[in-house]
């Protein structure tokens, strides 16, 4: 697996780490490619004029949607933690000399 960490800052300053999963998709460290493109589409605030004026209604499924991000990031988080202590414990192989 590839491991990349993206520049791209989701809430809080927590950068995100991306891999290359099994089927070459880049998918966030944890989360499958349809959990990835969820995360990243929660992520992006509403820009669309007016969206500062919602109803109750869209008000109710913004925090939905804050929920579902924030479920979606600590599994993505925990993920990640879990793989940094495995990659942590491989002990390290010296160079062959020949």
């Amino acid at each position: 697996m590839t491991v990349h960490d993206d520049m791209s800052e989701p809430k809080n300053d927590a950068p995100r780490r991306y891999i290359v999963d099994g089927a070459g998709q880049r998918v966030l460290v944890g989360l499958t490619i349809s959990e990835t493109i969820e995360f990243e589409a929660l992520d992006k605030p509403d820009t669309r004029p007016g969206a500062d004026l919602l109803g109750e209604a869209a008000r109710i499924r913004q925090a939905r949607h804050g929920e579902r991000w924030v479920e979606l990031y600590f599994k993505h988080e925990r993920a990640w933690n879990a793989w940094m202590a495995q990659t942590r414990a491989q002990p390290v192989k010296p160079p062959l000399l020949n």
